[in-house]
């Protein structure tokens, strides 16, 4: 059986939309490990560029590739991450979303911009978690979230990170991206070993420094969905774009695509 969170670690999730869970994978590492090698060798076609021309170091980004490496889906349908997704959720239901993994190779400067996963989505609900997994030691490079900014009335203007335009045609329907740090927010972040993870809400604001240190940082990361999360539509492809999936606004994802991991 999973570990019960203590209401204290539940508590702060739900107030500050993001909170360590130590050791969440610590049993997984090697098949995570395992499962990013695989997947830097055979990319998906939606592997991201997410450097500019001339930028220093490398930065690989890629999503959705559970269903075609058998090391992620044992992590994802074998470990306790859904179990735990419904206690930070407060829900019984807990549904597949997608898979991301993202390496930043030592010397690599570029940063992860400042941003929340939600507006880029086509689904929304207050029942939603991301787990953030380094596979290596963490602490320069470790991913960094603005306490309560889930709670936010208006969501953050979605960008593409390369050309940093505007992800779809009305800006001013959302927030403009506030600077964190120049403004006195509470950021939220830790030192971190491998299979630890970072639980956190989709509107959650969140971004990573660059790796400037000597050593690799690996991480794997996987998005969930509870009971309340419906599709939406939004006002151009989304990321992920998921093609030809059917769905109308209101309706929960189909489970033959984002299949449900615990009920």
């Amino acid at each position: 059986m999973p570990p019960a969170l203590t209401e204290d670690v539940i508590r702060s999730y739900q107030t500050d939309g993001a909170v360590l869970i130590k050791g969440l994978w610590a049993d997984w590492v090697d098949d995570l490990r395992a499962g990013v090698a695989r997947n830097m060798v055979d990319p998906s076609p939606g592997v991201m560029a997410t450097l500019k021309p001339g930028e220093a170091g490398s930065f690989f980004d890629d999503y959705c590739n559970w269903q075609r490496i058998p090391e992620f889906s044992r992590v994802i349908r074998q470990s306790d991450a859904a179990a735990v997704a419904g206690q930070l959720m407060g829900c019984h239901r807990v549904q597949m979303f997608h898979d991301h993994v993202l390496v930043k190779e030592p010397g690599t400067a570029k940063a992860t911009p400042w941003h929340t996963d939600g507006p880029y989505y086509f689904v929304e609900g207050r029942q939603t978690v991301s787990f953030w997994s380094p596979l290596d030691p963490v602490r320069e490079a470790s991913l960094r979230c603005v306490a309560g900014s889930h709670l936010w009335p208006k969501d953050v203007l979605p960008t593409r990170w390369v050309s940093e335009t505007s992800f779809y045609p009305d800006p001013s329907a959302y927030m403009p991206i506030p600077d964190p740090e120049a403004e006195g927010m509470r950021i939220l972040e830790w030192d971190m070993a491998p299979g630890d993870a970072v639980a956190f809400h989709f509107r959650t604001l969140h971004g990573a420094r660059g790796n400037l240190t000597t050593a690799r940082r690996r991480a794997f990361s996987l998005r969930l969905v509870g009971e309340d999360a419906r599709y939406v539509d939004r006002p151009g492809p989304t990321s992920p774009p998921f093609p030809g999936h059917g769905m109308r606004a209101g309706e929960r994802l189909r489970e033959d695509w984002f299949p449900v991991l615990q009920s």
